[in-house]
This record gives C-alpha cells, structure tokens and sequence, in this order.
C-alpha cells in the first residue's frame, strides 16, 4: 500500500487555502483547530505556502496586535487551490462509487434478492 502522506498533505494544503480565501485573517489557532492540526504545524504549512508562493503575509495596519497576520492567497495559489480541488473531487468521487459497490454487495449477503427487511437500516 501507498503511503497516505502526499494525500494527507494534499488535504491540509487544500483546507489551509480555502479557509485562507474565506478568511484572510484567519489566525493560526483557528487554522489550526478547523483543519485538524497542531498550532506548530500550522505555521509550518503556512511559512511553507509562504515559501512556494502561494500566500503573501502582511501585518494588520491598524492592529494593536502586531503578531496578527493577514493571508493572500496569490494568483500560484488560486491556480493551485484550483488543481488540488480537482483532485480531492475526484478521489472523493472514487471513494463514493467505492462504497455504493460494497453497499450493493452487503445488501446481497443479508438478503438473496438483494432487499433489506423493513426495520433494517436503510442506505
């Protein structure tokens, strides 16, 4: 089996950057606990999306809090949100039809004519 990593990865850059393009001031913490990550890997993915050209980070102006950032995404980074929403989708659309086939067969194993009893969970 493949290791799962790349695609892991991929998932993380891919939720970094749409919620970066929902919000631009998105904090690190907030980044972190709605993507599933720790805070320190938060700021790893986002100085590496910094790094590659993908974001640009600026300071608020106005802000008392010098450490807050705001998130760009740069025109790299649409192109890339872009590709990696196509291939999520499309992995996700594999899975799905995946499951639809291993639902269909376990329908098969409970009941030979393929139907579920009426207080069987419906799928």
């Amino acid at each position: 089996m493949a290791s799962r990593r790349p695609i892991l990865r991929e998932d993380v850059t891919l939720r970094a950057l749409r919620l970066i393009d929902e919000n631009p001031r998105i904090s690190q913490r907030d980044l972190a606990s709605r993507v599933g990550i720790s805070v320190g890997a938060a700021h790893y993915c986002l100085t590496a999306l910094a790094e590659k050209g993908l974001i640009k980070l600026g300071n608020f102006s106005a802000s008392r809090n010098k450490r807050g950032y705001i998130y760009l995404l740069t025109p790299d980074g649409i192109a890339t949100k872009a590709q990696l929403t196509v291939t999520f989708l499309k992995r996700k659309l594999a899975e799905f039809e995946s499951l639809k086939a291993e639902i269909a067969d376990l329908k098969r194993e409970v009941s030979p004519s393929g139907r579920m009893g009426a207080t069987d969970v419906d799928a």
